[in-house]
């Protein structure tokens, strides 16, 4: 099983270095133009089944995704981005924000721990290999739960993983 893991086209927030986590926003036109390309690139995939986060940017951009290759999405709400509490919409270069980032076992304030993200994308991981066992399947989410899918199949350090960051309509591939 191949699982191929998107990240959503660019949003306003995205363009203005801004933390955009649980915050609905939708895409840009130049994100718009990043989700059909991205469409245009997964066609290649071969992909039998597609999962999105529930949230605006995502869905736009598994719905261009859709649209290129006939396949329904479906939404599941773990795939939803890490949910930055009162640093939604701060300038994610902060000083204040990176040290609460920092923190794995701590809520942000108002949102929810590095720690809580792990625990639901790891369930979601764990049931996409156990339901679609002999399927290539598209995760299309955030930056946030892309950098913990990718903890799943890779060790990273702190520093590493607080640091990767893919860009808009990035498309990364694991074995299952």
């Amino acid at each position: 099983m191949k699982l191929y893991v998107a990240r959503h086209g660019q949003t306003q927030w995205n363009a203005e270095n801004r933390v955009c986590g649980s915050t609905n926003l939708p895409l840009t036109d130049l994100g718009k133009d990043q989700a059909k390309l991205l469409a245009e690139k997964v066609k290649e995939y071969n992909i039998d089944v597609i999962i999105a986060s529930p949230m605006m940017r995502a869905m736009q951009t598994a719905g261009a995704v859709s649209i290129a290759t006939g396949i329904p999405v479906i939404m599941d709400d773990r795939l939803r981005e890490h949910d930055y509490g009162s640093f939604e919409g701060a300038d994610r270069n902060s000083d204040e924000y990176w040290a609460q980032k920092y923190q794995f076992a701590a809520k942000f304030p108002k949102g929810e721990s590095v720690l809580q993200l792990a625990q639901r994308v790891y369930n979601l991981l764990g049931d996409v290999k156990k339901t679609y066992p002999d399927k290539n399947v598209l995760l299309v989410s955030h930056g946030g739960v892309s950098r913990m899918i990718k903890t799943y199949f890779e060790d990273m350090t702190n520093d590493e993983f607080f640091h990767y960051s893919p860009e808009n309509a990035f498309v990364a591939e694991y074995e299952m």
